[in-house]
């Protein structure tokens, strides 16, 4: 893997983290919405922003590539399905004061990225890693063992992310087309949900102007970070990728503290600690690991001169 096609992977990685932290504060200003709402929105105005982005680029002919692909379709129809679920219930907790679990659930995803990679993409695991994840799940095993309180939100919405992620490395498809083709064929669900059981809030004829825009801007806000993430997906090594987690759920985990003031307990706490401790293990393997990768890549340049 070329250096200047990894380098664009981190930039991609750090785009999509910082805005999937920021997200929450957009979806507190649709609370009055039920969660199943915000997601129909999210799939509607996000299929019109792709539309257009993809009718600019003029990637229309990748989009009837992969829709020849029998394989292809099946796996975008499976990586879609997991992203609603993603989508649903990172709405509901941000809506119900459970921001707290979606913030562990996005630390603990990176870790789960690893174990992905060794399990179904061959990525050999070193020491420190090993270590991590072993960490991570002791954490979470003592909050289950010592409190009775299985941190579902977090795990759900971990590897139902890290699924998404690995079945979308799996697939030759640009981020941009791949993305359009997940989300229409989640546009019929959403429509007749939108039809027959949305809130009055989701009739736009009726809604102030102010809160339409709030709608629309479901496309942008879901769209944008998503395109990023599986363009880094594409360009570095999905155990690697993980690397860059920390951003988003960070910014989760100071805005549920500070902003929104949910309360943080004991049992809580104990678990992010054991998280932390293991991406620190894991980021410091990371960074050693392409500080090597490195200086490997310049020794032929400096050997020929």
């Amino acid at each position: 893997m070329q250096l200047s096609s990894v380098k664009a992977g981190v930039l991609f990685a750090l785009a999509a983290y910082g805005m999937w932290g920021f997200a929450p504060i957009y979806f507190k200003l649709l609370m009055d919405l039920p969660a199943p709402d915000i997601l129909v929105h999210r799939i509607v105005w996000s299929v019109v922003v792709l539309i257009v982005l993809v009718t600019f680029t003029g990637k229309f002919a990748s989009v009837r590539a992969a829709l020849k692909n029998n394989r292809v379709v099946r796996i975008l129809l499976l990586s879609g399905v997991l992203l609603a679920i993603n989508w649903l219930l990172f709405i509901w907790a941000i809506n119900n004061d459970h921001l707290l679990d979606a913030s562990l659930g996005y630390y603990i995803n990176p870790l789960i990225n690893v174990f992905l990679g060794r399990i179904f993409l061959a990525e050999r695991l070193r020491v420190l890693q090993k270590i991590a994840v072993g960490l991570a799940i002791f954490g979470v095993g003592a909050m289950v063992l010592s409190y009775g309180d299985l941190p579902w939100i977090a795990l759900v919405l971990a590897v139902s992310f890290g699924f998404y992620g690995l079945l979308r490395k799996q697939v030759a498809v640009d981020s941009l087309p791949g993305l359009m083709i997940e989300t229409i064929m989640m546009l019929p669900f959403a429509i007749g949900y939108w039809v027959f059981f949305g809130a009055e809030l989701s009739n736009m004829l009726t809604n102030p102007m102010s809160f339409n825009l709030l709608l629309l801007g479901a496309g942008i806000i879901t769209t944008a970070p998503l395109l990023c993430f599986t363009a880094a997906a594409r360009r570095i090594r999905y155990s690697t990728l993980g690397f860059f987690q920390y951003i988003g759920p960070s910014i989760m985990f100071l805005l549920a503290i500070f902003v929104y003031g949910e309360p943080l307990e004991e049992a809580r706490l104990f678990t992010f600690g054991f998280v932390w401790f293991a991406l620190l293990l894991f980021s410091f393997d990371s960074y050693r690991a392409y500080s090597q990768q490195r200086k490997e890549s310049k020794k032929p340049v400096e050997e020929a001169s």
